[in-house]
This record gives structure tokens, sequence and C-alpha cells, in this order.
């Protein structure tokens, strides 16, 4: 299925491309017959499809990048073929009338790259050293960003900018007047002179960024001011955010002064609606900003390559917190014995961890519960609606390329084909938003299992939502969208953003998640009961299908640790070549599962213990292994969260009286063989005199 959708794509790619080949070539050939028609039209025609292609293709004219045929030599060719019909052409005169369109349309080239290398020195004057969210910058006296067109879009500013003079060359083409010629590049030379000055005044000092050193001291005045005393630290790729943003409520709601401390640029616009500050230092040398801030700890939600560098930080504790935890052999990271503490939900972690045998001890282990998970409802019993609602919810196939990773290439098919055999099951499936970035086969397997499940829909029929189910879900829709949404000019760049995302209005955080718990009830209240859903999206979160399900069919992950919140049925797939004694052996978090062969074919028997509450023999096992997986209730892992935190910090200030200590009692010393040092250097007999005493002792 997928190179069937990819084959019409690819074909239109590579027609535009012959286009632009074929019209370069009739450029060329009417040029030099010259045929003033053709050659008119292939000039024309050229420019426009190239602009064409710049808004609405722009990945595709990358690849002609890459082979020096980038957007400035194109431009420049089309303009040597248009002088060269020119030439050609009777009645225009080459010394007296083509010699001052070409000289004119040098200086259009000339003002061109001096647009560019103002546009360069502009952007890196606005580059500052750090980027900020959710903290007042007024005093840096930021700036908006000049048009886009002129400081980061070349190509659409040489491309658009052209028009004018190619326009009014062809007129002279067709008419054999030199004076339209002059008139067209007249028009682009002074829209790109204008450009150009006015892309300069960002330059000046009343809109010029403040340099790197003044706004490094602005930052050391911001965090003696805020007293932040517990950071997250966060560092990873573009699709990685969702491990940082699960931990922002609890964050938010820790004593303290919290700070969100990120590595990339891109990350900061990834972060979910908070009103926690957030800064980004790009670089390891302005990280060490925060080494003499009243930062006491930092929690990790992730290993990162950049982690090893903020733990040089010796004045900060470091908490390694996770995303998630399962039995997979990535929640025991060896390198998690770098960090002062590792806080995982429960004993079962605990023992992990020791099992494991890498290095971290018994003592460094911090049980805290998983403070995110309040929002899961508890089970209510056997369903009571005319269906039962299943999650299937997959991890993905991870780096390793292990089969028991996921249960998408070998058992979900057979899992989704006889959860829709069953006329009295509606389908929640969730993939992995990451399943098939690392085989494809899993993506393949994947697409199948959706349309599996389309045309599964298409055999059922029933009552559905009237219209005022839509019209309410779009109108949270809009509400929530209002709340999250970036509102920036599509010339925003970084220092804009930071300029508009000063400290927050009130509390973003709890409006957001008002009207996401608003959203998402009118989601499930537009659909009928009956009909199958594929939740590909960031909305809804995995904990409100969580609320939805009776019934959980998952792989070994995080995802199943949290589900046990709930104490409902839930089954785990076991695609890893193992017996199903192994298999529990092996993932403690599969022990009050139901296992789930390739073939699945315990799923008729699961969905009957799940409507038949005598017939489920896990029930009290699942209340057992929560508790094991996840800690007591009481109290409230909040609660223990909180504490830990407070532990810790208590260390670090330890830490540091003692060191304050340390200096103290070493001063004296100094500065007595400072004074000894003086001494000798203003009576040089006596310095003599010692270093004769110390000869003979030798």
């Amino acid at each position: 299925m997928p190179s069937a959708g990819l084959a019409p794509r690819r074909i239109v790619q590579l027609t535009a491309l012959f286009a632009m080949l074929a019209l370069f070539t009739a450029q060329l050939v009417t040029a030099l017959l010259p045929y003033v028609p053709v050659f008119v039209a292939a000039a024309v025609a050229n420019l426009a499809l190239d602009i064409y292609l710049q808004y609405k293709q722009p990945g595709l004219l990358s690849l002609l990048g890459k082979i020096r045929f980038d957007v400035t030599v194109r431009q420049l060719l089309r303009d040597m073929l248009i002088l060269v019909g020119l030439l050609r052409i009777d009645g225009i005169s080459p010394l007296s009338e083509q010699s001052p369109l070409t000289i004119a349309l040098l200086a259009f080239y000339a003002l061109h790259f001096g647009c560019q290398a103002a546009a360069v020195l502009v952007r890196r004057s606005r580059a500052l050293p750090i980027v900020t969210r959710n903290v007042d910058t007024s005093k840096l006296h930021l700036t908006a960003a000049p048009p886009r067109i002129l400081s980061r879009r070349q190509a659409h500013r040489l491309l658009t900018f052209s028009v004018p003079a190619t326009i009014g060359l062809m007129l002279t083409a067709v008419t054999t007047d030199a004076y339209w010629g002059g008139i067209g590049l007249g028009i682009s030379i002074a829209l790109i002179g204008a450009g150009a000055l006015y892309l300069a005044t960002w330059l000046l000092p009343k809109k010029r960024a403040k340099n790197d050193q003044r706004v490094l001291e602005w930052l050391d005045e911001w965090l003696a001011d805020y007293k932040p005393t517990v950071a997250m630290y966060f560092s990873g790729g573009t699709t990685s955010a969702y491990q940082a943003n699960m931990w922002l409520s609890t964050l938010s709601q820790l004593d303290g002064k919290p700070l969100i401390v990120l590595r990339e640029r891109f990350m900061v616009q990834k972060i979910d609606a908070t009103d926690v500050p957030i800064i980004c230092f790009p670089k390891v040398a302005t990280l060490f900003s925060l080494e003499t801030s009243t930062l006491k700890m930092m929690l990790h939600p992730a290993n990162a390559a950049k982690t090893s560098q903020v733990l040089r930080i010796p004045s900060i504790k470091h908490a390694f917190i996770n995303h998630g935890e399962s039995d997979k052999l990535s929640s025991c990271n060896p390198y998690a014995k770098a960090y002062d503490e590792v806080w995982v939900a429960g004993p079962a972690a605990r023992d992990r961890y020791q099992a494991a045998d890498i290095g971290v001890e018994d003592k460094d282990v911090v049980e805290v519960g998983r403070p995110q998970l309040s929002p899961i409802r508890p089970s209510t019993g056997a369903p009571t609606g005319a269906y039962t609602t299943v999650l299937y919810a997959p991890t993905w196939e991870g780096w390793d390329g292990n089969p028991g990773n996921t249960s998408v290439v070998l058992a979900g098919e057979n899992i989704v084909r006889e959860l829709l055999a069953d006329p009295g099951v509606r389908l929640l499936y969730k993939p992995h938003p990451m399943t098939g970035s690392q085989n494809p086969e899993a993506g393949a397997a994947n697409e199948r299992i959706k349309a599996m499940i389309l045309a599964a829909n298409t055999k059922r029929s029933g009552a559905r939502p009237g219209p005022d189910a839509a019209a309410e879900l779009e109108r949270r829709t809009a509400a929530l969208d209002e709340l999250t949404a970036r509102k920036f000019r599509k010339s925003a760049d970084e220092q804009e953003r930071m300029m508009l995302q000063g400290a927050p209005d009130g509390d973003a955080q709890a409006a957001v998640a008002e009207a996401t718990a608003a959203w998402e009830a009118a989601f499930w209240a537009s659909f009928p009961e009956w009909e199958h859903q594929i939740i590909t999206s960031a909305r809804p979160a995995i904990f409100s299908c969580f609320n939805q399900a009776d019934l959980l069919i998952s792989d070994v992950s995080s995802v199943v640790s949290d589900w046990l919140t709930s104490e409902k049925p839930y089954a785990v797939a076991n695609t890893a070549g193992m017996s199903e004694a192994e298999f529990r052996a092996s993932f403690p978090t599969a022990s009050a599962a139901t296992i789930l062969a390739p073939e699945a074919d315990g799923v008729a028997d699961l969905l009957r213990a799940v409507r038949a509450p005598e017939l489920d023999a896990y029930a009290e096992a699942r209340a057992g292994l929560k508790e094991h997986l996840l800690g007591p209730s009481d109290p409230p892992s909040l609660v223990r969260f909180n504490a830990a935190a407070l532990a810790l910090c208590a260390k670090a200030d330890e830490r540091r009286v003692r060191m304050s200590a340390r200096v103290d009692a070493e001063i004296p010393g100094q500065r007595a063989a400072e004074d000894a040092a003086e001494e000798m250097e203003m009576d040089p007999t006596a310095a003599e005199q010692n270093g004769a005493e110390d000869a003979v002792t030798a």
C-alpha cells in the first residue's frame, strides 16, 4: 500500500523536473534561432514553474541544490539565456540598448548578493546564546523579526524580485524596444535595493540584539531573582518531546521554584502548555550558568548524549525519573548509575535494578510512584453497554530489532482479526507514534491493520450522534486550539517568539487541562458506540483511551504498568519466541495478564472473562501487581514524589555547607602562605639563607 501511494507523487516530481529541463532546452534553442513566441513563452513558464515549486515543493528543488543547480544558478542561467536571445533578435542594438540592460541586470545581482550578506549578518546577530519561554525578557529589549522573504527566504526573494525584470525583458523581445526592459529591471533593482536597506536597519543599535555577554549577565540576574530550586532537564529529537511533557503537571506541583532546562532550540516550542519557566542552553558553556544559581536538583526523564554535560555541575543533585517503566532492558540502562538517585514507581523497579546488576546501588533507588497516573479511573466492573471496548496499544519496534519488542509485525493482524470477528467488540487502535520508524515491516503491518479496521466499519451500521455532537466537538476543538496554538507570524524568529512568550498571564496549564477534559468528552460523544476508532494523533491521550476501554491488549511496555492503575483486565502479546512460563518469569508486568501467542488464539476466552468477572482468574493478582509495580496508594504518589524532591534538595544543601566549611578552613592556610611569600620577596637575604638551609638538609 505505501508504495502504491508514493508512486503518483514520484511521477509528479519527475514530471516537474523534466518540464523544467525541457523549458531550459526550449529557451536555449529558441534564443539561438531566434523564435520569439516560443522563446518568450519558455522563459516566462520556466520562471513561473520555479516559483511554484519553490512555494509548493521546496523539497523537490533541494535535490537540484545537491547537484549544485540551486536557485541562483537556475535564475542566472535563465537571465543569461534571455540576454543571448535579445542579442540574436533583429532590431535590438547590442551596444546602445542591450549593454545598459546587461549592466542593470548585473547591478540587480550585486544587490541580491548584498541583501543576502545582510540577511546572514542579521540572522547571526539575532541568534541569542539562550532561548527562553515563560520568562519576562523585557530587559533584553528584544525586537520583532524582519520579513521572512528578506531574512530567510533567499530563493523566494530572488525569484519574486526577478519577475518584473523578466517581464520587462520579454516585452523588449516582443517589441524590440529596450525601454520595457529598462523599466522591468528598474523595478527589480528598486525592490532588491530597498529590501537590502530595510533589512540592514536590523543591524542598527535600536534593533540589534544585545551581545552574548550582556544576555548571559541578564540570565544571571534573572536566576538570582527567580531562585530556582528544582529543574527538569531534557534533550532529545523532534519526536521525543512526549517524554518530557508527561512530567509537566508533576513538576509544576512541586514545592519550590521549578524550571525546565532544554538543550535543543527547536524543543522550546515542542513543550506543551505550562507556566513553568523554560530556558534552553544550546551550548555547554552557557549551561554552566546554572552552577552559580540556587538550583539544587534536576529531574531527568530520559538519557541523552548531552546529559553527561550537565552531570558535571557538582552543586546540583540529579535524579533519573524515566519516561515510563517496563520490563524491557531499556528500563535498566547502566547509564542510570551516573545519577545521584534513581526514582522508580514501586518495588518491582527496585528489584529490576538489583537483578540487572548494572551498578545502581539499592540505597540510591527511591520509590515515588507515578504521579501522572491520577487521571486514570479505576475499574467499575463488567461492561454495562452493548459493546465491550478493547484498546489495542502496541509499542514500537525499538532500536535493537528484537521481534519481542512489538506485536504489530507477528501478531497484530491476528489480534485485530479476532477482535473484529466478535460483533460485541468496539476496537480502539492506538499504535505507538514511532511505529515503522526503524522496521519497514512494522510500518507496513500497521497500515494493513488500519485497513482492516476501516473495512470492518463499513460492515457496521446503527444510530449516530446528531449534528449537535459534531458542533460541540468543533467548538471544543477551537477552544483548545486557541489555548495551545502558537500564535506567531510566519516571519517570527526565535527572538520574536521569546519576546511574545514572556511571563505567563494566569494559570495556562490549568486552563489547558480543563479545556482538554472538555474536548475529550466531546470527542468520545461524537462517535457512535459501535464504531471502531483508529487513533494516531496526540489527541485523545492514552489515558483518555484507558478510561474508555474495558480491556487492554499491548506489549511489554510502560503502557501495561500504567494500565494497572485501573485494575481492569489486560493481555500481553508474546512474540519473543518464549514459552508462556518463560515469558511470565522474564516480564513480571505480565504476571497478572492473559498471554497471547502470535496466533492470538486466546482472544475469545479473554473477552468472555471481561464480560463475566467470575471467569476472571487474574483479578486478585492484578491488585497485588499494581502495588508491586506502582507502590501503595497512600500516601498519594505526588506526596511521595514531592518528599523525595525535598530530601534530595536537602542533600544538595548539605553538600554546599560542607564545601563552604572546607573553603573557609583552607583560606587561613592560603593567606599564611601568601604572607610568607611576600616576606621572602621583600628580604632576598632571608630567601638565600632558607635555600642554603634546605640544601644542607637535603
